[in-house]
């Protein structure tokens, strides 16, 4: 039982992760910085990089998530191959991954089609990705250009198949536009807007997201909506849920008004 008048700590996402480690809060971070976290990045990025890890489970110790700086400031949470065959491998319902390659007469490999089966689908979930959307002037995509594209595949199907949010691989990172990572300046093309203002255009895109997420979603497939919002980062989920709520109310308002007025000008006509 607590005693009168002791305060109980608030665990913090920097202490929950150090503890899943073994290690004190300060040690741990150190480490973070001095590894996979750039050292000049600000306590709410390196807050926000661990809510990422810690939400897809993900272990930065042995480099299967770390942070990329972004152009223009903040930082994006890269996973590697590795971390993402962990947590696909993580889902219940994964059923494994086939792959299938497209090649021209030559032999040279144009695309590589990747299949997750899930074990509460009939139908596999299939990406292609192709070699002249992917290949890249790097020494990696060079020297090994047909496991790289199996990479991207993997990934994109992934996706698709689970639903993963907020997690990128390297190559995705380094062509992300100006002022895309987490926690940097908001960087807007139409030019000088407030913070204030940024924010809520920034909010506004994540509700217009999810509402035609949900609006897509049959009632029949409700399981599959639930999963695809459970796989969101909790931090959003939390942050946009009640102005989520509203947009639906609204919506179903608005709905409900139309065919109130279709019914009475349809009724109006048959009284001619």
């Amino acid at each position: 039982m607590t005693e009168p008048g002791t305060q109980i700590a608030r665990k913090s996402v920097t202490y929950d992760m150090a503890e899943r480690f073994g290690m004190e809060p300060a040690a741990f971070e150190q480490t973070m910085r001095a590894t996979v976290f750039p050292g000049a990045g600000t306590k709410e990025q390196f807050a926000a990089f661990l809510m990422v890890a810690r939400e897809h489970n993900l272990n930065p110790v042995t480099r299967e998530i770390y942070a990329f700086p972004a152009k223009g400031g903040g930082i994006i949470p890269v996973v590697s191959i590795d971390g993402w065959i962990r947590i696909i491998n993580e889902q219940p319902a994964m059923d494994g991954l086939t792959f299938t390659d497209l090649r021209d007469d030559d032999g040279k490999l144009l695309a590589i089609t990747c299949s997750v089966h899930r074990k509460d689908r009939s139908h596999p979930i299939m990406v292609t990705e192709y070699m002249s959307e992917c290949s890249r002037a790097t020494d990696t995509w060079k020297q090994w250009p047909a496991r790289m594209l199996r990479h991207k595949a993997t990934i994109q199907a992934a996706r698709y198949a689970f639903g993963f949010a907020g997690i990128y691989d390297q190559d995705e990172a380094e062509r992300m536009p100006v002022g895309a990572g987490l926690g940097g300046p908001a960087l807007l093309a139409a030019g000088a807007k407030s913070s204030s203002q940024a924010k809520k255009d920034k909010d506004d895109e994540w509700v217009d997201k999810m509402i035609a997420m949900i609006e897509s979603v049959e009632e029949a497939d409700a399981l599959k909506h639930q999963e695809r919002w459970l796989a969101l980062p909790l931090a959003w989920r939390e942050a946009y849920e009640d102005k989520i709520v509203a947009r639906i109310e609204e919506a179903q308002f608005v709905q409900h008004q139309r065919a109130t007025d279709i019914t009475a000008a349809i009724a109006a006509e048959t009284a001619k």
